[in-house]
């Protein structure tokens, strides 16, 4: 959403609070607090990297708190956004989706966060030279139904083959990021189609790249990360959101503008968070594959979705206009 958009939301927005009166059913005072979602990891640059500045609290002042909450998982972020217990989340494209639709439109997508930033790896004795050649095959992704599943799903597809849950000969097998490069060098898997730093990660560690990021979907120009908000949250609190959004698209700019330096920021929060940092050549890498940008790419978003109802993963699409803030 542009700030000219969202300014004209916020006043209309302010007209209706007016109107109607705080009454609502979340579980924060208006101007107590405000809990951010996001996962440790180096496809949501932005809250790693306002989270480290404390860019966010600074914009708010001190009358509003800001909570940060690291989950591990979509299907556990989109809880914790309809218990309440936060109320602006970066998390992957697909599970925004089910969240919106499962919420019948409580849960908005605000922004776009990350392109790309995902890869398609083979193990070097496995006999892949094309995609064709993962029929018979076994290949891991990240958690069934996120997007990386779903976007080699369509990569199958196109390619004329199919899971093995669906008749197909094609094993797609859910495999934690850590775990894949063992279970390659086992020969328990042939391919694994993962996100950044995992991508680079398995590439040091000797598997092949079979596709990059910009060669399986949509050119590498689909959100690989978004921002969703509650929509009572955003009604009740436009100012907030608004200050939010500036700070997003702040934290975006900077780490575009001297990307070397925020790296480092990033990199440092991931230490902080987690007890490791990646390695200088790691991070790097895998930035060369992930495009930081405010943008959202609707048509990948509405993509994810007839992909998610084709695989009865969500019971039908979205509705166009409560998915999207604009």
């Amino acid at each position: 959403m542009n700030r000219k958009n969202f300014q004209k939301f916020c006043f209309m927005a302010m007209v209706a609070v007016s109107i109607l009166g705080m009454a609502g059913c979340g579980s924060k005072g208006e101007d107590e607090e405000v809990s951010i979602g996001y996962f440790n990891n180096v496809t949501h640059p932005q809250a790693l990297y306002m989270k480290s500045q404390n860019t966010l609290e600074e914009s708010l002042g001190a009358d509003k708190k800001v909570s940060w909450t690291a989950f591990n998982a979509g299907p556990a972020e989109v809880e914790a956004l309809f218990s309440g217990d936060i109320d602006i989340g970066y998390i992957g494209p697909v599970p925004a989706v089910s969240a919106n639709v499962k919420s019948n439109g409580d849960v908005v997508i605000l922004s776009g966060s990350s392109t790309g930033g995902a890869i398609l790896v083979k193990r070097p004795e496995a006999g892949i030279e094309s995609v064709g050649d993962l029929d018979g095959k076994t290949v891991a992704i990240p958690q069934i139904g996120n997007t990386q599943h779903l976007s080699l799903l369509k990569l199958l597809e196109e390619n004329g083959l199919k899971p093995v849950s669906e008749g197909g000969t094609v094993t797609v097998s859910a495999v934690a990021n850590a775990d894949v490069a063992n279970m390659m060098e086992r020969g328990d898997i042939d391919a694994a189609l993962v996100p950044e730093p995992w991508g680079a990660t398995l590439l040091k560690n000797g598997a092949e790249l079979l596709l990059d990021y910009d060669e399986f979907y949509m050119e590498g120009k689909y959100n690989v990360a978004v921002v969703v908000v509650r929509k009572e949250f955003m009604e009740k609190n436009p100012e907030v959101v608004e200050k939010f959004l500036e700070a997003h698209e702040t934290a975006t700019v900077s780490i575009n503008e001297d990307k070397e330096h925020a790296l480092t920021i990033i990199n440092e929060e991931l230490k902080n968070a987690t007890g490791k940092a990646l390695g200088e050549d790691i991070i790097s890498e895998s930035f060369n594959r992930i495009g930081v940008s405010t943008e959202l790419n609707q048509a990948s978003v509405l993509d994810f979705a007839q992909i998610s109802k084709d695989q009865k993963f969500i019971d039908g699409l979205p509705d166009e206009t409560t998915l999207f803030t604009k």
